[in-house]
């Protein structure tokens, strides 16, 4: 069923820029990939939005198998991040225009998938890719970080006519800069506050008496 998707979606693809995502050119994919109305439907029973929804997870797939092979999990955490970004969104420019139309469907209710479902499995790709394995609190903060560089830069990226993209690999290397400096100055905070006494020390005392500890809860 998965070789199934793939192949109408790349026998789809070519003609998103023309008729968007909709059920015409799922069918036309679906059509000139020579696969049977029926299989089709079986394969994407969710319609054009299951089919946007597959292209977005097999990019997701590919900028993590790709970063795998380029050992992007090494190295200072911009620089993995940094590359990473760009690598996705240059396997994407064959597509510009694709992710373009799925972006003004994302703007109609009930047309397209959650669209920040969707950027937020992308960045959690991204983080994992770059080898990061927290589990605490770190572990949403870094995404909704992300998150936030990423759709700008992508947003950049679409509207981009300098050479290369160059406009949008230094728009996305400053604001990965802001958000380190943003980084750094919360740990910082961090790290004075958790030197302060608890404000709650002189309650503890009066009601448990002096050097007492409240009771387990």
């Amino acid at each position: 069923m998965n070789e199934t998707r793939q192949k109408i979606l790349q026998a789809a693809l070519p003609a998103v820029p023309f008729d968007g995502w909709t059920r015409t050119t799922l069918a036309q994919g679906a059509e000139t990939a020579g696969i049977d109305p029926q299989q089709a439907r079986a394969a994407f029973p969710g319609g054009v939005k299951q089919l946007l929804a597959f292209f977005m997870a097999e990019a997701d797939r590919e900028m993590v198998a790709m970063a795998a092979a380029r050992g992007l999990d090494q190295g200072p955490v911009r620089n993995r991040i940094g590359a990473i970004i760009r690598l996705r969104l240059e396997t994407l420019t064959p597509h510009r225009e694709a992710i373009r139309r799925a972006l003004a469907l994302h703007l109609l209710p009930g047309r397209a998938p959650n669209p920040i479902a969707g950027l937020w499995r992308t960045v959690d790709a991204m983080w994992r890719a770059a080898g990061d394995e927290s589990t605490d609190f770190n572990y949403y903060s870094k995404r909704a970080v992300l998150a936030a560089v990423y759709s700008t830069t992508l947003l950049r990226w679409l509207d981009d006519s300098s050479d290369d993209f160059a406009d949008t690999w230094a728009f996305m290397e400053r604001r990965l800069a802001g958000t380190l400096r943003i980084g750094k100055a919360r740990r910082r905070a961090e790290k004075i506050l958790s030197r302060l006494p608890s404000p709650l020390s002189p309650l503890v005392r009066l009601r448990y008496g002096r050097g007492a500890n409240p009771p387990a809860s």
